[in-house]
């Protein structure tokens, strides 16, 4: 019976972000990012009314888990863009980042989103296979646009997606 427990695959629920997850939200960046963002930054971004986000949280976890995933985005005059998204890298290529997309690029359409942007690390090509298969084409790029720890740059490729 412990076996089985002690197995069981995680399962997720999708739910919108509030300011209460900022803390969390920010530690998960910390772990993705170069340049992570303060809970601060996030809790700035979003009380902004153009602004939201969604997290996962596991449900069939039986203690607090550290939260496994986010997407934060924001909405103006008909076009969207994802401000930033991270996925713990133990549960990477299990769905969860592409339920979180589809819930953001969903709220977009909603609130009148014709179109969504994004910007991905061209060396990140988990993400790249991601967004390409939501659809998501390249229409531009930062040359030198990110850097990580050790100063290295890299290219910024920007993405679109049309969402009606």
């Amino acid at each position: 019976m412990l076996e089985s427990y002690l197995s069981l695959k995680p399962e997720y629920e999708i739910i919108p972000m509030d300011a209460d997850d900022c803390r969390a939200v920010s530690a998960l960046h910390g772990e993705r990012f170069a340049r992570p963002w303060g809970d601060g930054e996030f809790y700035s971004l979003l009380t902004q009314s153009n602004v939201f986000g969604f997290v996962a949280r596991q449900t069939n976890a039986f203690l607090k888990k550290p939260l496994p995933g986010f997407v934060l985005a924001r909405e103006v005059a008909g076009e969207a863009e994802i401000l930033t998204i991270a996925v713990q890298a133990k549960v990477g290529r299990s769905g969860l980042g592409w339920r979180l997309m589809q819930a953001a690029m969903r709220e977009a359409k909603l609130r009148g989103g014709e179109s969504i942007f994004l910007e991905v690390d061209g060396g990140n090509v988990a993400a790249l296979g991601l967004y390409r298969k939501l659809g998501f084409d390249q229409v531009g790029e930062r040359r030198g646009y990110y850097k990580d720890v050790n100063g290295a740059v890299s290219t910024a490729l920007v993405m679109k997606r049309v969402l009606r």
